[in-house]
């Protein structure tokens, strides 16, 4: 019979191994900051408006029908994987060359392409994107640079 004692003791084990897990991923990442937050805040919202582009509106350009399809939202959340290991790639990078510049660049022109994208996915549902928003999309793009890949996150 497992005791109260018993679960108590597993749940702490599996917190610790999470906690111990999510602060290497982290420290992976170059650390927690406001800079990382946004751009997990924008992926996690390019995707649920993706979603909802697809799902709701059924205006999705990336399938046929518009509707949702598992595969490329399969692709989508590989994308989103890509991202935070390029993240990875440029925090080592800086350590490496003792820089602190790689990281938040990559970081800006990533969050730079996810507003693209959900601004795209406003507009298809219909929501009128005010200038100051346009604007500020032209100030991250030139601050952060342009990527080499197309503004095609693949969230629905």
């Amino acid at each position: 019979m497992i005791t109260q004692l018993t679960l108590n003791t597993q749940k702490a084990a599996i917190l610790t191994g999470v906690g111990f897990i999510g602060t290497g991923f982290v420290s992976l990442l170059g650390g927690w900051d406001k800079a990382l937050q946004t751009l997990l805040i924008f992926i996690v919202i390019d995707y649920i408006t993706g979603l909802i582009v697809a799902g709701i509106f059924r205006k999705s350009a990336k399938t046929p029908t518009g509707g949702l399809n598992s595969t490329i939202g399969l692709k989508g959340i590989f994308k989103k994987v890509g991202e935070f290991i390029l993240v990875v790639v440029a925090s080592l990078l800086d350590g490496v060359l003792g820089l602190s510049v790689i990281r938040y660049t990559v970081i800006i022109a990533l969050v730079a392409n996810e507003v693209l994208s959900i601004i795209e996915n406003l507009g298809l549902m219909g929501v009128p994107i005010p200038k100051i928003i346009r604007k500020a999309i032209d100030l991250l793009n030139e601050k952060g640079g342009e990527t080499d890949g197309e503004n095609n996150s693949e969230s629905a």
